[in-house]
């Protein structure tokens, strides 16, 4: 097995790792037992919907695939990103608040 192979394998591997561990942090978030851990694991979806897009972007600056197709799956992630990022903003503003009181 070549290099530049063993490198595609490698990237692969990691994309599906953490483009997987997004949706699965969600729903941990959705059983979680308090708002605190909500928040905690919707973060950790958050981070992992990152990990995802610099994969994304490393594959497609490589050109192991097309550049043109990884556009709109670029593009949901940063979509993803904004969604989990405005959630979390939210329950942590919501618990800042709430703490205050």
């Amino acid at each position: 097995m070549c290099q530049r192979q063993r490198l595609e394998e490698f990237w692969q591997d990691k994309l599906l790792r953490s483009g997987t561990s997004i949706g699965a942090n969600v729903e941990e978030a959705v059983a979680a037992y308090s708002r605190e851990d909500f928040a905690f694991k919707m973060n950790i979806a958050l981070k992992e919907a990152r990990e995802t897009h610099y994969w994304l972007r490393l594959i497609k600056e490589s050109k192991m695939v097309k550049p043109e197709r990884l556009d709109e799956i670029l593009g949901e992630t940063e979509e993803v990103k904004k969604v989990l990022g405005a959630i979390v903003s939210k329950v942590r503003s919501n618990l800042k608040v709430k703490s205050q009181k």
